[in-house]
């Protein structure tokens, strides 16, 4: 039998009622869901606020959780409806969803000024890919972060965020593309030593 990792572990004993696993999972698991929210939508009283309604929303549904799957991408599934219902409700979702022209690319020579200006302002490298993480769409950002930051699969967040697979891919490598070329100046130049 397989060994459940700590999570999974903590949601099945929430589920079979031990509300003080509740307390552990919230522990272990709400910094990753908070970092999520920022990650996409950059503002830290509304990610809070998504944070408490997402977890609310798992003690609703905790009878539903099968035991027997992973509890991260259930949970991240309920966080990107949670992040879906705040867009709509500001009237922003579609226009996420469907990526304009200019989420696509940025011209290479505006990616290198933007990160040149900021470098030349005294920023760390770490401001700079926040940066540049903060200038892809809403839903590249919560791609990027499932991706990367919860080392989810493309089908497990394609399932969070109600697309396919192959949506999820083409939205990660633009994603990735843009990255690399609004850093590239960065990525060229050396670190002092």
């Amino acid at each position: 039998m397989a060994v459940l990792a700590p999570e999974d572990a903590f949601m099945a004993a929430y589920a079979a009622g031990d509300t003080r696993a509740f307390d552990k999972l919230f522990t272990l698991l709400s910094p990753r869901v908070f970092a999520f929210f920022i990650r996409s939508l950059g503002d830290r009283a509304l990610a809070e606020d998504l944070l408490q309604q997402t977890f609310l929303k798992l003690h609703r549904a905790r009878d539903t959780y099968d035991r027997g799957r992973p509890v991260r991408p259930w949970l991240f599934t309920i966080a990107a409806r949670v992040r879906t219902d705040e867009l709509r409700r500001r009237g922003r979702a579609q226009e996420d969803l469907d990526e304009t022209p200019e989420d696509r690319a940025m011209p290479a020579q505006v990616a290198a000024f933007n990160v040149l200006a900021i470098e030349q302002d005294g920023s760390s490298r770490a401001a700079l890919v926040r940066e540049a993480l903060a200038r892809l769409s809403e839903t590249q950002r919560a791609i990027i972060h499932l991706h990367r930051y919860e080392e989810l699969t493309f089908a497990q967040i394609g399932e969070s965020l109600g697309l396919s697979a192959g949506a999820v891919k083409l939205r990660a490598f633009r994603a990735y593309e843009r990255l690399r070329a609004d850093l590239e100046p960065l990525l060229a130049r050396k670190e002092p030593a």
